[in-house]
C-alpha cells in the first residue's frame, strides 16, 4: 500500500525569478493597452475567418447583439458596466445603419472590432504588483491566524506562530521539477474545480512554490462578491463571463490566452469549465482554453526555431477536500438538470462576503485538511518531461515535439490535427485526475453508506431514491464496517498500481477512521450527510449531501465490491 506523504512540510522555497520586475504578468499589465490591442486585432481575424462572407458576418453581429439584448433583460449582474443596455442599443443602431448602407463591409469589420474591443478590456486583467503583495499576505497571515486560534482554542493563540497554513493544506508531487520547468518555459497548471475556493487556494500554493504569479481565467460572477473581487483583481484573474456565448466573446477569450502564454505567462485552466455540479472528478473537459495551448506551442515553435525556452508543459492538480461549501447548491443544480420535472430545487448559495467569512472560520475551527496533488509535468502530447524540459515516450526515448506540427518539413498550421492533439490532450489530464485523486477517510465512508442504502432499494431509480424518508435510511453499523474494510483494502491495492492515492487518515484501526471520516464529511453544512444515531448505526440528514460526496469515488469500478 502506498500512502501520499507530504512532500512540502516545514519547507520554505526561494522565489523561481529574483525578482518582480521579472514575472511576465508584470511586463504584461505594464503594457497592458498595447497587449489589449494585439488581442482585439487577432480576434477581429479569427472571427472573420470563421465568417469570411460580409453577409455571414453581419448575421454574427445582429445574433451577437440579440443575446447580448437577451443577457442584459433576463440576468443582469451588477458587475455589468454601468453603460451595457446604451452600448448595445448603440450596436442595434449601427446594424440598422449598414443596412441601409448596402451591408458596407468596412462598417461591419469596425463594428465588430469596437465589440471585440469592449470585451478584450472587460476580460483582461488588471493586475498590480502592490496589491498582489497585500492580498499575498493578507491570504497567508489570516488563514494561518485562524488556523492557529482554531487548533490551540485560546484567544491569544490568534497571533501565535505556532502553527503555519504548512500544517493545514498538504502539498504533494515533483515540486522540485516544477520549479525549474518553470525557469526555461510556460506552466499551464489544470486543477479539478469544486469550488469557489479553489482560485484563492492554488493561489496560495503557486506563492508558496516561489513560483511567480500566474495568469487564470475567473467566472465574472465572482466580482458580484466583493472580497472575492479584491483578491481576484489583485492575483492575476482575468474575467470569464459564461453568460456570453456569442462568436466575437468566445474568440476573443482564445485570443487572450493564446497571446497570455506566447508573452511567457504561466496560466490556471479550470478545464471543466466550472465547478463540478455533481461532486464527480471531471470525466470531459472544455477544449476551448486547452486548444489555445496547442495553438500557442506551435506559434512559438514557428517564431523560435531553436530556442528550447519556448516549450509549454501541463501540470494537472487535484485538490481534495473533506467538505465543499457550496455542495447543497451544486448537487441540487445537478439533479435538477438530471431529473428535469422529477426533481425541485433549494436554493443554498453562499453569495456574500460575509457568508464567505463566516465559512472560513468554521473551516478552520472544525480543523479539517486540504491536499494539492501535483501531476508530474507533461508535454502537450501527454509525454513526460525531464528536468531540462526534454520529452520523453513510454519507452525513455526522448522525442522532438516539433515534429507533431511539421508537414512537409516545416510547421505548418493544421486545424482539425491541432483539435485531435487537444482531444488526446484533455483524455490524459482525465486519466491523470484520476490517478491524483487522494482517497480521504471522509469520502470512503459517503462512499460506502450511499452504496449501502442504494443496495437496500435497488429497485429505485436515483430520483425515487432520493425522496425516501429518513427513517428508511439507516445501515447497521458492523455490515457498514465490513464493507468500509473490503473497500478500503481495494484502494489500497489500487493504489499500489498507481490508480489512485490513498491520504494519511485513511489509514488506521477502523472505527476510528470510520468516526473521524463521519465527522469530517460536510462538517459545515446545517443538515449532515452522514451521522451515528443514538443505536451507533449510520444514518443520514440530507441524502442528497451524501450522493454528492459518494460522488468522489465514482468511475472507480467500486460498486462491484459489495
Amino acid at each position: 500500500m502506498k500512502v501520499v506523504q507530504n512532500y512540502y512540510t516545514k519547507k520554505k522555497f526561494e522565489p523561481v525569478l529574483p525578482g518582480p520586475g521579472d514575472w511576465p504578468v508584470v511586463q504584461l499589465s505594464q503594457n497592458r493597452k498595447i497587449f489589449i490591442e494585439e488581442v482585439t486585432e487577432d480576434s477581429v481575424q479569427r472571427v472573420k475567418s470563421l465568417k469570411p462572407r460580409n453577409n455571414s458576418l453581419i448575421e454574427e453581429l445582429e445574433l451577437t447583439h440579440y443575446k447580448e439584448k437577451l443577457r442584459i433583460a433576463q440576468n443582469p449582474w451588477k458587475v455589468d458596466p454601468e453603460d451595457d443596455y446604451f452600448f448595445w442599443s448603440k450596436v442595434k443602431s449601427r446594424l440598422l445603419e449598414i443596412s441601409a448602407n448596402g451591408q458596407d463591409p468596412n462598417q461591419a469589420e469596425e463594428l465588430l472590432r469596437e465589440i471585440i474591443h469592449r470585451y478584450a478590456t472587460e476580460i483582461t486583467g488588471n493586475f498590480k504588483r502592490t496589491s498582489y503583495r497585500m492580498a499575498r499576505s493578507m491570504v497567508t497571515f489570516w488563514f494561518a491566524r485562524l488556523l492557529n486560534a482554531s487548533r490551540v482554542k485560546r484567544f491569544g493563540s490568534f497571533w501565535s506562530n505556532e502553527l503555519t497554513l504548512q500544517d493545514k493544506i498538504h502539498i504533494t508531487g515533483e515540486t522540485e521539477l516544477l520549479r525549474k520547468l518553470a525557469r526555461i518555459g510556460t506552466i499551464i497548471m489544470v486543477p479539478t474545480h469544486f469550488s469557489n475556493l479553489d482560485s484563492v487556494l492554488i493561489g496560495y500554493v503557486i506563492h508558496s512554490l516561489g513560483l511567480p504569479p500566474f495568469i487564470y481565467g475567473a467566472g465574472l460572477n465572482l466580482f458580484n462578491i466583493d472580497l472575492f473581487a479584491y483578491f481576484m483583481n489583485s492575483l492575476g484573474a482575468y474575467k470569464v463571463d459564461r453568460r456570453k456565448k456569442n462568436l466575437p466573446y468566445l474568440e476573443t477569450l482564445k485570443s487572450y490566452s493564446t497571446q497570455a502564454i506566447l508573452k511567457g505567462c504561466h496560466s490556471l485552466f479550470f478545464p471543466g469549465g466550472t465547478r463540478s455540479r455533481s461532486g464527480k472528478i471531471e470525466k470531459s473537459l472544455k477544449l476551448g482554453l486547452l486548444g489555445t495551448a496547442i495553438e500557442a506551442q506551435r506559434l512559438l515553435f514557428q517564431r523560435n526555431p531553436e530556442n528550447m525556452s519556448n516549450k509549454i508543459f501541463i501540470v494537472p492538480v487535484v485538490l481534495n477536500y473533506n467538505f465543499v461549501l457550496e455542495a447543497p447548491s451544486l448537487v441540487n443544480d445537478y439533479l435538477k438538470k438530471q431529473g428535469q420535472e422529477r426533481y425541485y430545487i433549494e436554493n443554498d448559495e453562499y453569495s456574500t462576503s460575509y457568508k464567505i467569512i463566516k465559512f472560513l472560520f468554521s473551516f478552520f475551527t472544525k480543523g479539517s485538511d486540504i491536499s494539492v496533488s501535483l501531476g508530474n509535468p507533461m508535454d502537450l502530447f501527454g509525454n513526460k518531461v525531464d528536468e531540462n524540459g526534454y520529452s520523453i515516450d513510454k519507452r525513455e526515448r526522448k522525442v522532438n515535439t516539433r515534429d507533431y506540427f511539421m508537414s512537409n518539413g516545416e510547421i505548418s498550421h493544421d486545424y482539425q490535427r491541432e483539435m485531435e492533439y487537444t482531444r488526446s490532450l484533455s483524455e490524459h489530464i482525465v486519466e491523470k485526475f484520476h490517478k491524483l485523486n487522494q482517497v480521504f477517510h471522509s469520502h470512503l465512508v459517503a462512499y460506502v453508506a450511499f452504496k449501502l442504502i442504494q443496495q437496500k432499494y435497488y429497485k429505485l431509480d436515483l430520483f425515487s431514491l432520493l425522496r425516501l424518508p429518513e427513517e428508511d435510511l439507516i445501515i447497521d453499523y458492523e455490515y457498514f464496517k465490513q464493507n468500509f474494510l473490503r473497500l478500503r483494502e481495494v484502494i489500497y491495492n489500487m493504489s499500489d498500481k498507481d490508480e489512485l492515492q490513498v491520504a494519511p487518515n485513511l489509514t488506521g484501526e477502523a472505527d476510528e477512521v470510520i468516526e473521524n471520516g463521519i465527522q469530517n464529511v460536510g462538517m459545515y453544512h446545517t443538515s449532515r450527510a452522514i451521522l451515528k444515531n443514538g443505536d451507533g448505526d449510520i444514518t443520514t440528514q440530507d441524502l442528497n449531501i451524501l450522493y454528492y460526496y459518494h460522488n468522489r469515488l465514482d468511475g472507480y469500478g467500486l460498486e462491484k465490491h459489495f
